[in-house]
């Protein structure tokens, strides 16, 4: 049973956990607690789930007056029968006790979610000494996202037993402290290419100028170690000298977005949140995903352009590993919002400083070694997958897309 309870009960006070189940239908809570209210009882605590159509309603209630006990139980069991349900009442002493320290939510996304891994998952919790106190699906498709609420151990120490083991386990696992602060507004910051976009824009740039395999080279050579992020930029830039600026216009036509990012984007807007892009890729494209998708933030390079030709030179500040984690504080501080309720998403090395200085560090379909550094990790191949990771349901999405802004 859930932990929320008013006011608290002495331990040594007498109540009565009353459970029922069967196939659910309207009516059923009222008339279990119409039953009970004869018996001038207060409820301590309440929990229903409905599952494939079969209700389980658990309700812990302070015992009757002297003398009434036996006639509360056969009042209930009366009526169960009346509604074609089964019922069980277990007699004891207090509320629920109290749930350990440590909190967490543990969300988990599989495609599809097996029963082998939820019982390796579930074991690891109890093996981390902690204790799943609720269970509950978030979304059934495009994957299946469950949520663990865990007490009795510390977030870190949860996240470190479980995310190590995720990929083993066929599944991707987050794990964020709970408290009020999940509830609050936050800012979302992702990278652009491969992330936002399935496009590498330095890639569509270089299609048009006919120096693809040779930006291939170079973006090789940066990946070896044999050219740091800015060298590499410059070297790539170099080789779009002379392009018509009008290519612009041709590159932005031809990104592509992310299946899910309009939804995860929509879906934040409307909780409130904050959202932005930081990208080493360049302004000529981010500016217009900021127009077009409504973001509150962007910064990219930006390339030069003279006379109408691309001139193979950047301008400004360059945005590299390092900027992107200077620019997500930038942000947050701007955004009023502290560092620990950001949330970073990206999928290459030159992300994970920002992963790892955002409050929630998710790696989008990335390099092995970029999601055994982050926070958690999402393999597949849907944006919007990450409002699972912040307790948001299917549902919630769907029912808020139901009504016209």
């Amino acid at each position: 049973m859930s932990a929320s309870h008013t006011p608290d009960v002495p331990t040594d006070v007498p109540t009565l956990l009353v459970k029922i189940f069967g196939k659910d239908r309207p009516g059923i809570t009222a008339g279990l607690f119409d039953t009970l209210a004869a018996y001038s009882v207060d409820v301590v605590d309440i929990e229903q789930v409905v599952t494939r159509g079969r209700i389980v309603l658990c309700a812990l209630v302070t015992h009757p007056p002297a003398g009434l006990e036996g006639d509360l139980r056969a009042t209930v069991h009366s009526w169960a029968d009346s509604m074609r349900l089964q019922t069980e009442i277990i007699s004891g002493h207090g509320d629920n006790r109290p749930r350990g320290h440590g909190r967490s939510h543990v969300t988990v996304l599989g495609h599809p979610l097996t029963a082998e891994s939820t019982a390796a998952i579930a074991a690891r919790i109890t093996g981390a000494g902690g204790n799943i106190d609720r269970i509950f699906r978030l979304a059934k498709y495009p994957v299946t996202a469950v949520e663990f609420a865990v007490s009795g151990t510390e977030p870190e120490a949860l996240r470190t037993a479980l995310v190590t083991e995720a990929a083993a386990l066929g599944v991707d696992i987050a794990v964020v402290a709970a408290g009020l602060h999940r509830r609050a507004q936050r800012l979302v910051v992702m990278d652009v290419d491969s992330t936002l976009i399935q496009d590498e824009v330095i890639e569509l740039f270089a299609a048009h100028a006919g120096c693809e395999a040779e930006v291939a080279e170079v973006t090789a050579a940066a990946m070896r170690g044999e050219l740091d992020f800015e060298q590499s930029l410059h070297a790539r830039v170099q080789l779009l000298k002379g392009l018509d600026g009008s290519v612009v216009d041709k590159v932005r036509s031809e990104v592509r977005l992310t299946p899910g990012a309009r939804t995860l984007i929509r879906t934040l807007k409307r909780l409130g949140f904050q959202v932005g892009v930081v990208s080493g890729g360049f302004t000529q494209v981010t500016d217009d995903l900021r127009e077009r998708l409504g973001l509150d933030f962007a910064q990219a390079n930006t390339l030069e352009i003279v006379d109408g030709k691309l001139t193979g030179r950047v301008i400004g500040e360059i945005v590299d590993r390092a900027g992107k984690a200077r620019l997500l504080r930038r942000f947050a501080a701007e955004a009023g919002v502290p560092i620990s309720q950001t949330v970073a998403i990206g999928d290459g090395a030159n992300d994970l400083d920002m992963l790892n200085a955002a409050g929630l560090g998710v790696a989008f379909n990335a390099k092995p070694v970029v999601r055994q550094a982050a926070h958690t990790a999402v393999n597949f191949p849907f944006l919007d997958t990450v409002l699972y990771l912040l307790g948001v349901t299917r549902e919630e999405v769907e029912a808020a897309d139901m009504h016209v802004d």
